[in-house]
């Protein structure tokens, strides 16, 4: 397994609501795209784990993943232990991305930034040599982060107005989380809600680049531009 494309995130639906879109467009570019799950979400309000596994397996073909995975670890336990970063280590060098997606690394529930914090760790020890004699090294090149419902100036936006819909449809397939019940009613807002309040995000970014849709990102480095002339964006 080698994937151009691998998003890792705390619980099923985190990456269909941050950067689900992107994963469908590099999908239609012909790249191999992934998503890893580090729990199953098996402390929320609604949901077993059994469905919730379920619902991402059917989310995943509408983001037209090349592999899904979890790895099960304790939902709202999440810890950056020596064991989990070298599980997930040991399955990024089994997946060997070139780019990983991460959330980003400050947030309101504690298993996303300790998600974000466990994933780069992973991905630097990845690299090691002689961190496991079974497999391979592999770091990834590039690592960005998911920053949708983070407070601050994106490094870029990516245009998702052709796949927008696509993953509308990938995170309503969460039929335990936004389907109309009874239990969590007055926690969770109705589909309608939902696509208001996505659309209205998305639309936000996609105005900052002249375009319907857009998905958020943030990377740490500086990035290199090469031909000033065809840059993407008008600046006036």
């Amino acid at each position: 397994m080698s994937l151009d494309v691998l998003a890792i995130a705390a619980h099923p639906d985190d990456i269909e609501q941050t950067c689900g879109g992107t994963l469908i467009r590099m999908a239609e570019r012909g790249y191999r795209t992934g998503a890893l799950d580090l729990t199953a979400g098996d402390m929320g309000t609604r949901g077993t784990p059994d469905e919730r596994l379920a619902e991402a397996e059917v989310a995943a073909g509408h983001m037209r993943l090349a592999w899904r995975g979890n790895l099960r670890f304790p939902d709202a336990r999440l810890e950056n232990t020596l064991s989990a970063r070298m599980t997930l280590a040991v399955k990024i060098r089994e997946l060997r991305p070139r780019v990983v997606i991460l959330p980003y690394w400050e947030g309101r529930h504690p298993d996303h930034y300790r998600a974000s914090e466990l994933g780069y760790e992973a991905c630097f020890l990845a690299g090691l040599k002689k961190l496991d004699e079974y497999s391979a090294p592999h770091r990834p090149y590039k690592v960005i982060y998911a920053s949708l419902y983070a407070n601050v100036k994106p490094s870029f936006v990516v245009d998702i107005s052709g796949q927008f819909e696509a993953r509308m449809a990938a995170l309503l397939s969460y039929q335990s989380q936004y389907g109309a019940q009874d239990e969590g009613s007055g926690l969770f807002p109705q589909e309608q809600e939902i696509r208001e309040r996505l659309g209205a995000a998305a639309r936000f970014y996609g105005n900052l680049i002249g375009v319907k849709y857009g998905e958020p990102f943030v990377v740490k480095e500086t990035m290199q531009v090469d031909d000033i002339v065809n840059m993407g964006v008008r600046s006036i």
